[in-house]
């Protein structure tokens, strides 16, 4: 048996997100998920090494850009491209008639897929549930999770000399400026930890200019021999690494979703972005902006991240 499921959303993170509902059909089937995702899921990095999932097939579709999954040639292009698979099962988590109809055109007899024509205000992962419940008949979780060979674990420990230190992944990036907590935030909460415990801090970033400049701002700073860039590294190489931190703080970042995902516990850095990412899986302890309830687009509370709370957070894991 041969299943695909169909995940559209862009970026790492929504990719993660849909991972519980992914293991669960494969649970169900007993056998392995293909996932059609787009290319910046960078899921061939991340996925690789998890057993409930198959062959990543990349959707190459973009509002921007023509590619050669958009518009009527597309159409048939990909459903010419996935009947090579011999799918039997799909699952679609959206509710769009394109890809109901190029499921049926590759030949796949089985299709599940959200209501049609309801994506307005659908919730991400509500809509997500209900569709494993009415099709599979199974309650699923929020908590994603993505394996990892020990072997990588324990080489990686030895490369970068990771020992019984309080290791800390910093995920200092984000997509956006508005969900960028500024260097002097983090700072603050190394500047507090120095009195704690002997710490390493492994930066994770990209390479936006905007990102290298809080990197700098960190790595120039007195914690410099405390600290290890990662943006020179691939996501496949960073993942070990993450492994062995002892916690993580991130922004609203990939990092956050990679490292909750692999059972480490995340404080996320909430600033601008619906509460739901930052909150969805077990292992991910929300920081709001001081004087909101909650937040979502347009909150534009990341100078009001506040340190203080952060370093509370991680005591109270660590302990």
């Amino acid at each position: 048996m041969k299943i695909l499921a169909i995940q559209n959303r862009m970026g790492i993170g929504d990719t993660v997100i849909f991972l519980p509902f992914i293991k669960a059909i494969s649970n169900k089937f007993g056998v392995p998920v293909s996932l059609l995702v787009k290319e910046n899921s960078k899921a061939n990095e991340f996925l690789n090494q998890t057993n409930y999932i198959d062959e990543i097939i990349h959707l190459e579709r973009d509002n921007k850009i023509n590619q050669k999954h958009d518009g009527f040639k597309g159409f048939f292009k990909l459903a010419s491209d996935l009947k090579k698979y011999n799918f039997d099962k799909v699952f679609i988590f959206n509710s769009s008639l394109r890809y109901n109809l190029i499921s049926r055109l590759a030949g796949i007899k089985e299709i599940f897929q959200y209501p049609l024509f309801e994506k307005q205000n659908q919730h991400i992962t509500e809509s997500a549930k209900k569709l494993i419940k009415k099709c599979l008949d199974i309650e699923t979780s929020d908590n994603p999770e993505i394996q990892i060979e020990n072997d990588l674990v324990q080489k990686s420990a030895v490369k970068f000399n990771i020992n019984d230190k309080l290791n800390i992944l910093l995920g200092i990036g984000g997509s956006g400026p508005t969900k960028r907590i500024p260097s002097k935030t983090f700072l603050s909460v190394m500047e507090r930890l120095e009195n704690f415990k002997k710490c390493r801090f492994f930066l994770a970033t990209g390479k936006n200019e905007d990102e290298q400049k809080i990197l700098m701002e960190i790595l120039n700073s007195k914690f410099r021999e405390k600290c290890v860039a990662l943006d020179n590294l691939s996501i496949k190489e960073i993942l070990p690494i993450i492994k062995n931190c002892n916690v993580a703080i991130c922004n609203d970042t990939s990092f956050s979703h990679l490292s909750s995902a692999l059972g480490i516990k995340t404080i996320t850095l909430m600033a601008d972005t619906p509460l739901i990412y930052g909150s969805y899986n077990i292992n991910m302890h929300p920081i709001i902006p001081d004087g909101e309830t909650t937040v979502s687009h347009n909150t534009h509370g990341k100078d009001k991240i506040n340190p203080d709370k952060i370093y509370e957070k991680l005591l109270s894991i660590i302990n």
